[in-house]
């Protein structure tokens, strides 16, 4: 059977609903192309069930700081199956609500795999596809190693399948995802190492960050190998024998993770048959506004290889709708000064430039601040620790151009900052700015 659209979106997650959504109110006529569950990514193995269980090691901790403040809570129990059973039944509960939207807003539902089979033409499980517009929004999947043995291990994918908390984990990876689920499995009562290729975690975030974060990790109790590399993995009974360089060999390894990265899922699209001109390893290489090389054919998200952030698809797929149907004609996303944080334990907020790329663009004429301390709440527990802030300025009226946070509250109070930046403040205006007191954010206002 034969349909035609005014919009037509490849890929059922944040992105391209939203833009579904935005196109919908504006008048369009849409469909959404999706094979696995709705809400993609993000709602389904990424940033919703990692962040509920980000708050689970969150109350490990705090337990474990309760004695300081005058509990005592001898006993607490974790059970990691009866998190995971809750956790899966709200991200159930959304997969609906992202379903019930569809409907809400008369925008059809094609399950299974599209394929182009033309200039703005696909098929779906026998139905033939076509759109005045076609958005590309598939998403990535993880990256596996070429190594032997790899396939024993689990992907960040995996790591939510999990039916109870490991004893001796191995991750694999210095990246966001894999410092992330290091302090989870840390926090719930694994024994962690971290194995990355690098001297520090966390590659092109700001060095002050990398090198707080990576004493953190030690703090914590994960064990990091920096610039190591698993070479080979072998099955040794119910467990894993892992062969690194240098020499070094890990025994009895209960699960191994693979962060190493994600690849946009392109393969198997058919880009070809429409078009549509494929980047590096993968990725849809798109102007500004976010056009690939084949005439109304778009693509935004994780599938165009950088800015990999669910906010980030959001908003590009609702100003590409803008664009395309709401007589927004100069519509677009300014990639710059976007935030993102780390759920890491402490998170890590950060906005703008590093230092490193401020003096690559400026030369000499940037400044920093920076400021470490022990947040209250940790100066009452026995374990301390730290917060990082430093901000990058530059030129005479010292414009803030970067702004990183490690430390307690991090991702919350991010936000605002984030606002301020992105208007153009200065350090002035920061300094201007009464402090609340007592919080670790006032820091941010009162350097010097």
């Amino acid at each position: 059977m034969s349909h035609h659209f005014d919009f037509l979106v490849l890929g059922g997650g944040s992105g391209g609903i939203a833009a579904a959504v935005r196109a919908r109110e504006h008048g369009a006529r849409c469909a959404v192309v999706e094979e696995h569950k709705l809400g993609g990514t993000c709602v389904n193995v990424g940033c919703v069930p990692k962040k509920l269980m980000w708050y689970g090691a969150s109350i490990a901790h705090v337990l474990e700081d309760s004695r300081d403040y005058g509990f005592n809570l001898n006993g607490a129990e974790f059970d990691w199956s009866r998190l995971k059973a809750s956790r899966d039944a709200y991200v159930a509960r959304l997969n609906d609500a992202y379903r019930s939207r569809l409907q809400s807003n008369g925008i059809a539902e094609f399950r299974g795999r599209g394929r182009f089979v033309g200039e703005r033409a696909m098929e779906v499980n026998g139905d033939r596809l076509t759109a005045d517009h076609v958005l590309i929004a598939v998403g990535g999947a993880p990256r596996w190693p070429d190594i032997p043995g790899a396939e024993h291990g689990i992907s960040s994918d995996g790591f939510f399948e999990l039916e109870s908390c490991p004893k001796r984990v191995v991750v694999v990876g210095g990246g966001y995802i894999a410092v992330e689920l290091s302090g989870m499995f840390q926090a719930l009562g694994a024994e962690v190492s971290m194995v990355i290729r690098r001297d520090l975690p966390l590659r092109g975030f700001d060095q002050s960050i990398r090198q707080a974060l990576h004493e953190a990790l030690r703090e914590s109790g994960i064990e990091v190998l920096s610039e190591t590399r698993v070479e080979r993995v072998e099955r040794n009974g119910d467990n894993l024998r892992l062969q690194l360089s240098q020499g070094r060999r890990f025994e009895n390894v209960d699960t191994l993770l693979w962060a190493v990265g994600r690849l946009p899922r392109t393969s198997g699209l058919g880009l070809e048959s429409a078009g549509i001109d494929i980047g590096e390893e993968g990725a849809i290489p798109t102007d500004p506004y976010q056009n690939t090389s084949a005439e109304g054919v778009y693509a935004v998200g994780d599938v165009t290889g950088h800015h990999e952030l669910t906010p980030v698809a959001i908003a590009a797929g609702r100003r590409l709708s803008d664009r395309i149907f709401g007589g927004m004609r100069d519509r677009k996303l300014d990639y710059g000064m976007i935030p993102t944080v780390v759920f890491s334990h402490p998170t890590i907020g950060t906005v703008g430039l590093t230092e490193a790329q401020a003096r690559s663009n400026y030369a000499e004429d940037v400044r920093t601040y920076e400021v470490r301390f022990t947040p209250m709440y940790h100066a009452f527990t026995s374990k301390k620790h730290k917060t990082l802030m430093k901000l990058v300025v530059v030129g005479e009226e010292e414009r803030i151009v970067g702004c990183h946070i490690l430390g307690l509250g991090a991702d919350e109070m991010l936000q605002g900052f984030a606002v301020a930046i992105r208007m153009g403040a200065t350090k002035r205006d920061f300094d201007e700015t009464v402090a609340i007191h007592p919080t670790s954010a006032e820091e941010l206002v009162t350097m010097r």
